[in-house]
């Protein structure tokens, strides 16, 4: 499972680099729940408002010509068949990154032969100097 879970996460992370939305939906749980912490405050919602946030930060991307720049903090094993990805991302315009970063504690669950996002809590808005270096242990990913 270690080596399943670590193919699934780099496809993850090159289907967000790529914006390719509709890879994306098919990743998402049907059940999907999510919290996220701005400024404003605490928002929660599940797998619609999701795909519709997808569909928002690809398509600004694109139409900036900008690039993500989404980094791995680390793995943590959930249980038998669930993991968690710690991510950045950020967006660049121009080479550069004018904006905050998000962190994403992104939970991914195996079923039905598949990994499938099932929740996810982001910290937004944190300091992209804040996070340079950051990485938990990324070597190894043991799930029994």
């Amino acid at each position: 499972m270690p080596q399943a879970f670590r193919q699934f996460l780099d496809s993850y992370l090159e289907i967000w680099r790529t914006c390719s939305f509709e890879e994306m939906k098919a990743l998402i749980s049907k059940d999907y729940q999510a919290r996220e912490v701005t400024q404003n405050g605490i928002a929660d919602y599940g797998y619609s408002e999701s795909l519709e946030g997808w569909a928002q930060g690809f398509n600004f991307v694109k139409s900036k010509e900008a690039k993500w720049d989404v980094r791995e903090i680390g793995i943590v094993p959930l249980g038998k068949n669930e993991c968690m990805a710690i991510l950045s991302a950020t967006i660049l315009l121009e080479g550069q990154s004018p904006l905050p970063a998000n962190l994403f504690f992104e939970t991914f669950r195996f079923k039905n032969n598949g990994w499938k996002h099932v929740r996810s809590y982001t910290e937004t808005g944190v300091p992209v100097e804040q996070l340079n270096g950051l990485f938990i242990n990324k070597t190894t990913v043991m799930i029994e």
